[in-house]
C-alpha cells in the first residue's frame, strides 16, 4: 500500500504558523523551523504574561493610591484599611483613577474615611 501524506493539512499548519511569524526579525519570519520555535516561544510569554499583566496593574493601581492618601497625611494600608471598614465599595482601580485624574473626588473619599 502507498505511503499516504495529508500534505495539504500539513501545508496548512505551516501556513498558520508562518502567518503568526509575520514581522519577526531576519530568517525568524520565513525559514519554518525557526520561525516555529519563535512562534512557539511568543505563545509561551503571551500566556505568561497575560497573568503577569494583572499583578503590574494592581501594583501600579496601588503606588497611585499611596501617593494620593500621603498627600492628605495618611499611608496606603491605613486608608484601605478605613475605606473597608467603612463600606465603601471602590475597589483599586477606581480609586486609583481617582487619585490620579480627580484629586478633589479623592480628597472627597479620604475626608469621608477620616
Amino acid at each position: 500500500m502507498p505511503r499516504s501524506v495529508n500534505s495539504v493539512a500539513s501545508r496548512a499548519r505551516r501556513k498558520k504558523v508562518m502567518k503568526h511569524a509575520k514581522g519577526y526579525f531576519g530568517r525568524r519570519k520565513n525559514v519554518w523551523t525557526v520561525a516555529k520555535n519563535a512562534v512557539e516561544k511568543a505563545f509561551q510569554y503571551s500566556y505568561r504574561d497575560r497573568k503577569t499583566k494583572k499583578r503590574n496593574f494592581r501594583a501600579l493601581w496601588i503606588m497611585r493610591i499611596n501617593a494620593g492618601a500621603r498627600l492628605h497625611g495618611m499611608s496606603y494600608s491605613q486608608f484601605m484599611g478605613k475605606v473597608n471598614k467603612s463600606g465603601i465599595e471602590l475597589n483599586r482601580k477606581v480609586l486609583a483613577d481617582m487619585a490620579m485624574n480627580h484629586p478633589e473626588a479623592f480628597t472627597a473619599v479620604v475626608n469621608k474615611v477620616k
